[in-house]
């Protein structure tokens, strides 16, 4: 048995090693700032353009790096362990525009892809609606054809990086009563008239990245921008988040990361009853746990990472199990990181209260972790009539 079955190859562990440098200069000194005034980081946006890992995922015949699954999960990882609202620049990128390389025409991809390889634009996904969440399928936005055009009118809730995209996969009720069997997706840009968006979320965690409301007045848009076919939108759709779940799985191993990072350090240093924290065996047990946790997801991360690559037959089972294992954990490990600072892991000034507030969003987004286990639970049982 090869010895290195369960290793990095080395290009992956370059790749961390690039990604770590990249966030500890460019990313992490303005993290805290980010934070706290709940602005966009445009210092991690630029930094990853320049370094080619803002949408690392898009094909190189559209200008992009042709990144496999696993490296842009690395690439997550690593951004998120010092800064989780600039490591959704990444995420969602591939989040919106996956729909487009997985179903998209040649001259789709062309269009709406290489301005993303390039960095001119980034990406957003809307699917959720206000009465819509874990039951997408009960949508109201419609599409209704006219002529040769797509007329658009409703609302999309919980967009992230909504009015700092470029760019929307908006997925429409096309055939009225079909539920899941009547709805399509759309390629809609910024620019076009009747797209507006509403005020900022105020949200616990991931302040950086915005979340707002997107709202299509009256949108018309031409044929071209039907994306696959006509009321296989939603299979689109849940074939996009079997590959993306990933991604926040990684995001949620990077914030978990982080905080044991600072922990460990932070046991290490402090001093109470004559002697570090860190010689304490309570401690030094939570620590393991932490780091052990940590661990088992990440290897389940991975490993569905590489399916995503492959597009394994089981993809859909170990997407979800990676996105609800690690989300469970970062919260998990991100909260026990409070605890070994004590009252200083529960004050801003030590970072380990902001990794457990954005912690928590990873087990909601991108599906709940109740919906990942009804979806575990059905790849068993699917042969039970």
């Amino acid at each position: 048995m090869s010895d290195t079955l369960f290793a990095l190859p080395d290009e992956y562990v370059d790749l961390r090693e690039s990604v770590r440098a990249l966030a500890e200069a460019e990313i992490a000194p303005f993290a805290k700032e980010v934070d706290a005034d709940a602005r966009f980081p445009e210092e991690a946006r630029k930094a990853l353009t320049q370094a080619g890992m803002h949408a690392a995922h898009v094909p190189e015949e559209y200008e992009g790096q042709g990144a496999d699954a696993l490296a842009v999960v690395l690439i997550i990882e690593e951004v998120a362990r010092v800064c989780a609202s600039s490591a959704l620049i990444p995420a969602v990128n591939k989040l919106g525009s996956l729909p487009v390389v997985l179903g998209g025409t040649e001259e789709q991809k062309q269009k709406w892809l290489a301005p993303l390889a390039r960095g001119d634009v980034m990406f957003s996904y809307c699917l959720s609606e206000t009465d819509a969440g874990s039951d997408a399928a009960s949508m109201s936005t419609k599409a209704v054809a006219d002529g040769d055009s797509w007329i658009i009118n409703g609302s999309k809730k919980w967009i992230t990086n909504a009015g700092v995209s470029d760019y929307y996969t908006v997925l429409a009720v096309t055939t009225p009563g079909a539920r899941a069997k009547g709805i399509s997706a759309f390629l809609i840009d910024q620019s076009d008239v009747g797209v507006s968006f509403g005020a900022p979320e105020h949200k616990l965690g991931i302040k950086g990245s915005p979340t707002r409301e997107v709202y299509f007045d009256n949108v018309r848009v031409g044929s071209d921008r039907l994306l696959g076919e006509l009321d296989q939108g939603f299979q689109l759709a849940m074939h996009t988040l079997d590959h993306t779940r990933i991604t926040i799985a990684a995001q949620a191993l990077g914030i978990a990361q982080g905080a044991l990072d600072y922990a460990t350090a932070y046991a290490k240093e402090r001093s109470q009853f004559g002697k570090r924290i860190a010689e304490f065996q309570g401690i030094q047990f939570m620590l393991a746990d932490m780091a052990m946790q940590l661990e088992a997801a990440r290897q389940l991360t991975y490993a569905a990472a590489a399916k995503s690559t492959r597009n394994d037959s089981d993809l859909t089972f170990f997407s979800a199990a990676s996105k609800c294992f690690a989300g469970d954990i970062a919260m998990q490990v991100t909260t026990d990181a409070v605890q070994v600072l004590g009252g200083y892991g529960f004050v801003s000034d030590f970072p380990v209260e902001r990794f457990m507030r954005d912690a928590k969003i990873t087990q909601i987004y991108e599906g709940t972790n109740q919906i990942q286990r009804i979806v575990m639970a059905r790849q068993l049982l699917s042969d039970v009539k």
